[in-house]
């Protein structure tokens, strides 16, 4: 596996454990919380991930990412019923996710797919679809961050504990690791 698989496939499972850490501080209510009907609650974010996470993903090299079985509507109506059912359906988006990027040869790299009939590179899809998770796990988050209140941990450097976590870091060797390994 080439740097940048290794690398892309570290990034993605640090936003994927944000999600985790913020359901594993919610309640199956909190889940469906909205503030009002126009603003999803984290089970409406989190299908219309996974809805995202199986179109684009699957056959990834070979079909357009926009499939025409994908009900995109339908992905911002609330069902899920239990926070299993949640933590399943986001476990399976995200095994679609890494199966795709992990059987990528350097080669593909440079391939050009489609969403939506729009050309990218593969390495173009990749920084599309981490940011577009990127920015719907920071909707997770925050969300989780209003409901739980001073209840919340911290799902990284805490206010008033940067210069000591700064510290911790610098009294290390250098050394290659993920930045997300030590929150």
């Amino acid at each position: 596996m080439s740097s940048y698989h290794k690398s892309i496939l570290d990034q993605f499972k640090s936003y994927k454990s944000l999600g985790v850490k913020t359901f594993n501080q919610l309640t199956n209510d909190e889940l469906h919380w909205q503030p009002n009907e126009d603003t999803n609650s984290v089970a409406i974010i989190v299908k219309h991930m996974v809805g995202n996470m199986y179109s684009r993903w699957t056959n990834f090299l070979t079909e357009d990412g926009e499939k025409e079985w994908r009900n995109r509507e339908d992905e911002f109506v609330d069902s899920y019923k239990t926070k299993a059912e949640l933590i399943n359906a986001w476990e399976k988006g995200w095994d679609c996710v890494f199966d795709a990027i992990t059987n990528l040869s350097d080669s593909d790299l440079e391939r050009t797919i489609y969403i939506r009939n729009e050309g990218h590179l593969v390495t173009e899809a990749i920084a599309r679809q981490l940011a577009h998770y990127s920015y719907h796990i920071g909707q997770i988050v925050f969300i989780g961050k209003i409901l739980k209140a001073e209840n919340w941990t911290s799902l990284s450097i805490p206010k008033g504990q940067s210069d000591a976590f700064n510290n911790e870091k610098f009294s290390k060797e250098k050394s290659k690791r993920n930045f997300s390994e030590d929150l």
